[in-house]
């Protein structure tokens, strides 16, 4: 007759829960969560518990199925504590660990209980490996989609911030360009221009290249566009800070802006005043004319 894994499994929890548990504790202030200062000992503490309870309580009807509907409080569980910790910066391998840290307490645990019955033994040790690897496997696949959509939402705001319409003059904007231009930054250039276009009523937009590294055909074309759209909003574009090494490779590669360019941002602003009736003039050579 095979033994059931999953009922040795839940009466050496039962009975051996407080054992278990201090081992478990003792096993996670070793490890480099608590070490690292992003969790104190009280809560991670709670959190054991809570996962201790809710896997005995899922090996009651579930069996070793952790995808099993008597698991879906320890899943979710475990889903929230992933996501909190990839939000918190914790490591993968800590993450993981959490769960990964209880097999050798059940082991020891279940070597005591059935030390007589080799049967009931392997039996039980089956049973939790297969269940807490599966629960670990989750913690990991939460985790790792969760450290995936903070990377990308910091992405989105770094590429935001690097894209800021400063208002120069009434009627001016100046965008400057930091960093390589691709495909989805060049969508937030041109949304933030624009939108600036509009609130600001800008008759000139001056595009800054100064902090872009080197200007290829992509990035020409990436240029051509915005430039493009912000002329379909009322705005002509000048372009500023190309380089001498720019200007030579964008020669050699026959890539043409077919747009105005100025080599300093200072240049780009006074042609930007000229073309809107201003100019700047020193105050003292104006006292002097009056």
């Amino acid at each position: 007759m095979r033994m059931d894994g999953a009922e040795v499994l839940k009466r050496t929890l039962t009975e051996d829960e407080a054992a278990i548990l201090e081992a478990w504790y003792i096993s996670l202030r070793e490890g480099t969560s608590l070490q690292s200062g992003r969790i104190r000992e009280a809560e991670l503490q709670t959190q054991a518990k809570a996962v201790f309870g809710q896997l005995r309580d899922g090996l009651s009807s579930g069996g070793v199925d952790a995808d099993a509907e008597s698991y879906t409080p320890l899943r979710e569980n475990l889903a929230d504590i992933s996501r909190s910790r990839a939000v918190q910066g914790f490591t993968p391998t800590d993450t993981a660990n959490f769960v990964f840290s209880l097999k050798e307490p059940i082991f020891e645990a279940l070597r005591r209980k059935s030390a007589a019955d080799a049967s009931a033994l392997a039996a039980g040790v089956w049973a939790a490996g297969k269940v807490l690897d599966r629960l670990g496997l989750l913690t990991m696949e939460v985790f790792l989609a969760s450290r995936e959509e903070v990377i990308g939402r910091q992405g989105q705001e770094i590429a935001e911030l690097s894209t800021p319409v400063v208002r120069l003059w009434d009627g001016i904007l100046a965008l400057p360009l930091i960093g390589t231009l691709d495909s989805a930054r060049t969508g937030v250039v041109m949304e933030n221009l624009l939108q600036a276009i509009v609130d600001e009523e800008a008759e000139i937009a001056i595009i800054d290249i100064t902090g872009v590294p080197t200007v290829d055909t992509l990035v020409a074309q990436h240029l051509l566009k915005t430039v493009a759209a912000a002329r379909l909003m009322g705005a002509d574009c000048i372009v500023s800070g190309i380089r001498p090494q720019i200007a030579q490779t964008m020669v050699h590669l026959g890539v043409e802006l077919n747009v105005i360019s100025k080599a300093t941002m200072a240049d780009a602003f006074a042609l930007a005043l000229r073309r809107t009736g201003r100019k700047v003039v020193r105050q003292q050579a104006a006292e002097e004319r009056c």
